[in-house]
This record gives structure tokens, sequence and C-alpha cells, in this order.
């Protein structure tokens, strides 16, 4: 079994330097710091680099820590899947030693050792219910960068977002449910690509995101715009309002909350694509009626939180263990933009 990241670093004698700021970064200096790991740097892309301080660092240059350093670590503290951000990334490695940590979007626990060994009978599991090869050596992939924070497993899994296309298998009497419907840039999509479905579901929590989706859905047919949380349960629900991707689960707020089972009531659903920020797995508990009676196809994502890999194949699994189980990984640093896939 790989070492892990957090083991390596503190092992390592090259001065650490961070490249980012933000949620990701606070998030790696936390585990950076309980695992007494020294960073002595941080710097954004040319740019973004301001007279200002970051955990009291001042933020820097690359070029300026090149030059200070020389030889050194660089850990990636922010995602992106756009071309030009994965090319200057790329452009870094080739100089740099380069980790993008694996740290969860939501909830705690790391991907170390000692998780993998403790669920290691999961994994094989998952492994042995998987439909193709390359689901199968996404999975591995996976594995190794979670331990490692090595970029270049994540690239040899890469797929392109059409590749689903082949076993999603979409017909003209299409029902979707597009549950973290964000902006409605998603559905849009799925509007232009299958302009004979039948009816859309938008289901978006964060207000400043709902908003936007009903503009995006005035330009659509037979769709419904509900504002809640998908959850295991039909009522009111914590959550945390920012306006972007990055609400969530749990905060101040309080809001409605809604299941797929209830969602679906009079609806044949079809197929479900879920990216609901870390509450996927609360959301497979509440849909299982619809899953077990109705088995629409389904995309879900697997990256929010430490155990998504196992948890949510499994937790369909034993609703369900009819579905055919893909994995694929597109274009993104780091692990996000993974998803399962469910195909009756």
């Amino acid at each position: 079994m790989k070492q892990s990241l957090w083991k390596y670093l503190k092992n390592s004698h090259k001065p650490i330097v961070l490249y980012g700021m933000g949620d990701g970064a606070d998030k790696i200096i936390k585990v950076l710091e309980s695992c007494g790991i020294e960073y002595r740097g941080v710097f954004a892309t040319d740019g973004f680099v301001r007279d200002k301080y970051f955990h009291g660092l001042k933020l820097s240059s690359y070029a300026a820590l090149k030059e200070k350093f020389g030889d050194m670590t660089v850990l990636l503290c922010f995602g992106s899947a756009r071309p030009e951000v994965l090319e200057n990334i790329k452009r870094i490695s080739a100089e740099q030693e380069l980790y993008a940590p694996d740290v969860p979007v939501c909830g705690g626990g790391l991907f170390t050792e000692e998780y993998y060994a403790e669920h290691e009978k999961d994994f094989e599991y998952v492994f042995s219910r998987l439909a193709d090869k390359k689901s199968k050596e996404t999975l591995e992939c996976m594995i190794n960068y979670k331990l490692s924070g090595k970029p270049e497993y994540l690239y040899r899994c890469e797929a392109s977002p059409l590749e689903p296309l082949g076993f999603l298998g979409h017909s003209k009497k299409e029902n979707y449910f597009d549950l973290g419907a964000y902006n409605g840039d998603t559905l849009t999509e799925f509007a232009d690509r299958f302009p004979d479905y039948m009816s859309i579901t938008a289901v978006e929590p964060d207000a400043k995101n709902f908003k936007k989706l009903c503009a995006a859905a005035e330009k659509l047919r037979n769709i419904r715009t509900v504002n809640a949380c998908v959850s295991d349960t039909d009522g009111t629900a914590a959550f945390s309002m920012r306006g972007g991707r990055n609400s969530r689960a749990g905060g101040t707020d309080t809001i409605p909350s809604v299941t797929v089972d209830s969602l679906a009531e009079n609806t044949d659903v079809s197929f479900i694509k879920m990216d609901i920020e870390g509450a996927e797995y609360a959301a497979i508990s509440g849909a299982e009626n619809t899953i077990r009676i109705k088995m629409p196809k389904m995309q879900i994502a697997c990256y929010h939180r430490t155990g998504d890999l196992t948890d949510i194949p499994m937790a369909v699994d034993r609703i369900n263990p009819d579905y055919k189980i893909y994995l694929r990984h597109f274009p993104c640093l780091p692990a996000w933009d993974t998803n399962y896939y469910f195909i009756p």
C-alpha cells in the first residue's frame, strides 16, 4: 500500500509552498498543522497576486518563490476544470514536485492508509460490481490518487464528458430530475442535447442560485422548479447559503427539504442527476421507493465526502442490486467531477 501524502510530507526536507487561497487552502493548512508540517510560502496565479497576507504569509508569485527556494514542494489548494488552469498546473509540475491533496469538500476524515485498510472489503466489493474495465481502472486510480495526492493518477483515468452518453441511452420520453440544478447550466445542456424530453424537475436550495435557475427555466418547456434541499426526509433542514456552488447542508439557514420519493410520486422519472454537495447519501435513503420500483438511470456525484466511493454504490446496491454501475472522472483537479452511473 502506498504511503499517504501527509506522512510523506512529514518526512520531506523540501520547502513546502501552497498554490492558491480560500476554503481549500484553509482545509489543507488545518491538516498540515495537525500533522506538524511546516509550509513556507503561498502563491497565486500571475495577475491575482496582490499586496496581501494569507495565514501570516505574504502572497507571492510562483516565480518569486522559485527564485527564493529553487527546488520545492507545491500543494495545490483549489479546484479547477478550466483547460488553461490545468495546463498551468502541469507546467509547474514539470518544474517542481506538485501534489493536489485530497481533503473532503464536506464532512471529516482523511483518505489515509488506515482508512483504506479499514474499508478494504468495501472497495473490493464495489470493484467487483463495476460494469466495465474503464470503471475498474478509474476506481484504482482514485484510490491511488487519494492516498498519494499525485495528479498523474487523475490524468490516467480522465474521460470525456460525452462518454457516459454511450451507456446512458437517453430516449425521447425522458423525465429528468436535476438535483442540485445550480443556475440551470446542466438542465439547459440536457434540454439542448435531448430536445424531445417529456419533463424536467429542477431542484436547487440556494436562493441566489434558484433565482438564476428560474430565469434559465423560462426558456424551457414542461419544467418544474423546486427551491429546497434534497434529503432523506420531507420537512425542513439547516442549510448554508453561499450564493454559489459551495452552498451545502448544515449552517444557520432553514429551508424546506424534500425526498426524491415525494418528488417522483406523480412522475415516471427516468433519469436522475444528483450533485448536491455531500447530501447524496441521505438523498439515496429518501429515494428508496423510486430506486426499487421505478429504477431510473442515475448519475450521482461521488467526490464530496471521504466515504463516497464506497458508501454511494453500496447504498444503491442495498436498495436495488440489479443496476449496472459505471464510474467516470472528467478533467479536473483535485478529484472533483467524478460520478457513478447506475444503469438499469
